[in-house]
């Protein structure tokens, strides 16, 4: 999903980067008023996690690639804002010391992964967690904002390049959406296992949520 240098025109990079620079300054300003002291710590555990998950390419079309994301996870684990704020991180890394997706193309990826996966994933997980409150459905609400967050991502993606002409939509849209369908299956999977991993061994980070405390 990563999108290299030299796919996007001027104009699309230009757009997407402002829109990620405006909520990435809105998540650092929202993020020193809301998080715990005592999460501080597990940004740089789930910065570390989401770095070695994206690891994993998959080859997809015109350059580009799919893996797995982690943003539903960590939005979930703690909270939308720190989320983008860890996924923001991970991409400039990937960019600039492993030359993962191109420099003029960070914003487009920092908003296809960082700001669309967190955001959209964390809403999702809130609106269904709000339904019951039994952990089945917290489960669930897990996995369908863990693949709703990779589809949402690669499908801004194919956008990005459709709008830039490098692609013709009817190569790109099936074949990124195809892939990351059953990319998001096993992000959904991975995102339930490690949420059940956490509420054993921590569930002082993952807790028995009531619905009213899961869009604190």
């Amino acid at each position: 999903m990563h999108i290299p240098d030299g796919f996007l025109d001027l104009q699309t990079s230009v757009a997407a980067g402002a829109i990620s620079v405006g909520v990435v300054a809105y998540a650092s300003y929202a993020l020193r008023k809301r998080v715990a002291p005592e999460k501080i710590p597990l940004l740089g555990v789930a910065g570390a996690f989401v770095f070695a998950a994206q690891m994993i390419n998959f080859p997809v079309v015109g350059g580009t690639s799919g893996h797995l994301l982690g943003a539903a996870l960590v939005a979930i684990l703690l909270g939308p804002w720190a989320a983008v704020l860890v996924m923001t991180a991970v991409l400039v890394i990937q960019c600039f010391i492993f030359q993962d997706g191109g420099a003029l193309a960070l914003g487009a990826n920092v908003l296809n992964m960082g700001v669309t996966g967190a955001l959209l994933g964390y809403a999702i997980y809130a609106t269904i967690g709000k339904l019951s409150q039994r952990v089945s459905v917290r489960y669930t609400a897990a996995f369908l904002a863990a693949w709703i967050a990779v589809m949402a991502g690669a499908f801004l993606c194919s956008c990005e390049l459709i709008i830039s002409g490098t692609v013709a939509l009817q190569v790109v849209l099936p074949a990124m959406l195809g892939v990351h369908a059953l990319i998001g299956v096993v992000e959904g999977v991975i995102t339930v296992g490690a949420l059940a991993l956490v509420s054993r061994s921590r569930p002082d980070i993952w807790p028995a949520l009531q619905p009213a405390e899961v869009t604190q």
